[in-house]
């Protein structure tokens, strides 16, 4: 049930994304008197799921969720149709407009996927707010990530700022440990002032060490919130409200040390030294599942890290949220030449890779995050000037309106081919990535 709410969540989020891109497209076509012959969300190799005639243009819905299609006659595109291309031109054709024209309706794609991304983020703003929470709520410091506890960082360790700069928010220091060269991280360790240098390119040991880990988290205390009960722990006589201070003679000051602890101690009958609400120490014998757990959940974070929440008006609402969607495409390319190194080039993934950003339940706030994000990702990949996507619809375009030549139709008929096949091998890679993890972990 968990794995069909995902996907679900994936498909609608494909779907609006689909629908509106090539709708981009119909809008531009359309606005300047040429014909769209089909309009298709996913695509109909053999045969389709449903379709209706409306005028000139043939709605549909394709069996096969790899993206969707406007098909517009006289153009040289995925359809491949070379036999309308070798009829006369007729007026109300792609090839008979003018440069311009044609470079509008090309453009029309990323243009409403650009738009939407800071258009969605604007209505989250207003209708929830942003929640973040200060590095300075940190009151037990950071745990961290293997990489950065190699580059010299402690557990512990409370960030302050990056470069000299202050900063209070977690994004902030995420982001220049991704991708500022030289990073140097300014904390607090033991109340004394410390510059901790990365080394050049860290980002490389950051993906050969990423295992889904956070870079860095916030500590928490291991105090006990309930305990299953008939569990290890109920029977050890663990209660809630107890602080945990050592497992099997380990010391366990925060919830992750003490979860650790238990992973290397499966099967063990532990002594569990806690602190209990009416301030005595008591030593309690534990055994451990063969799992790895004793039987308890911890207290929310929330009981020693306070959220920040802000709220906005629906006006102030709108440059928030065109400051979030320009934020998330500089994000996204600045990650993007990571993917050509040897280290980004094995972290690659598809469908799944992407279906796995939604939550096993339903969660609208996150769903329209992942539109959001996933509509800057597709705007900026269509305008990469490769044949076959827009954008190299785009630089032929371009290239015609310098020059005053127009490639012929075999040209284009090559560079589609071309660029098909390049995006079918990304395709394969990509997708087979995912299944190698998947099965292979």
């Amino acid at each position: 049930m968990d794995l069909l709410v995902t996907v679900l969540q994936f498909l609608l989020s494909l779907s609006i994304l689909i629908v509106t891109h090539e709708g981009g497209h119909f809008f531009f076509a359309k606005l300047f008197g040429i014909r769209v012959e089909k309009f298709y969300l996913f695509f109909d190799p053999w045969f389709e799921l449903f379709k209706y005639k409306k005028g000139e243009t043939e709605y549909g819905i394709g069996w096969l969720p790899l993206g969707g299609y406007v098909k517009i006659s006289g153009m040289v595109d995925e359809s491949l149709d070379m036999e309308q291309m070798k009829q006369p031109v007729q007026e109300w054709e792609f090839r008979a407009k003018p440069a311009w024209q044609r470079l509008l309706v090309m453009l029309g794609g990323v243009l409403v996927n650009f738009i939407e991304a800071p258009l969605i983020f604007w209505l989250m703003l207003y209708t929830w707010g942003e929640t973040y929470v200060p590095l300075s709520e940190a009151k037990y410091g950071f745990e961290y990530s293997k990489p950065l506890q190699d580059a010299g960082l402690r557990d512990g360790d409370m960030i302050v700022g990056v470069n000299g700069v202050m900063t209070d928010k977690y994004k902030d220091v995420v982001n220049a440990i991704i991708f500022e060269d030289p990073c140097v991280l300014n904390v607090l360790r033991d109340g004394e002032r410390k510059d901790i240098e990365l080394p050049h390119e860290f980002f490389r040991e950051i993906l050969k060490g990423y295992n889904n880990e956070a870079l860095l988290s916030f500590r928490i205390p291991a105090v006990i919130d309930s305990v299953i009960p008939n569990g290890y722990a109920a029977k050890a006589g663990l209660a809630k409200g107890d602080s945990i201070i050592s497992v099997g003679g380990v010391p366990t000051p925060t919830f992750s040390t003490f979860t650790h602890t238990l992973g290397n101690l499966k099967n063990h009958e532990v002594d569990v030294v806690v602190a209990r609400n009416a301030g005595t120490i008591d030593t309690l014998k534990a055994k451990i599942g063969e799992d790895g757990k004793l039987g308890i959940y911890a207290a929310q974070a929330t009981r020693w890290i306070k959220p920040k929440h802000v709220e906005y008006g629906f006006f102030a609402a709108f440059p928030a949220g065109v400051s979030k969607g320009w934020e998330t495409l500089v994000y996204y390319v600045r990650q993007l030449p990571m993917v050509f190194t040897k280290e980004g080039a094995t972290k690659i993934g598809g469908f799944g890779t992407i279906a796995g950003m939604f939550p096993s339940r339903w969660d609208w706030q996150a769903f329209w995050f992942n539109t959001a994000f996933l509509a800057v990702i597709l705007a900026f990949m269509n305008v990469l000037p490769i044949p076959a996507l827009d954008g190299g619809h785009v630089l032929f375009l371009l290239v015609e309106i310098v020059t005053g030549r127009k490639l012929s139709d075999r040209a284009l008929e090559i560079a589609q081919n071309i660029g098909m096949a390049i995006l079918f091998a990304l395709l394969i890679y990509a997708n087979g990535a995912d299944i190698v993890r998947a099965f292979f972990k």
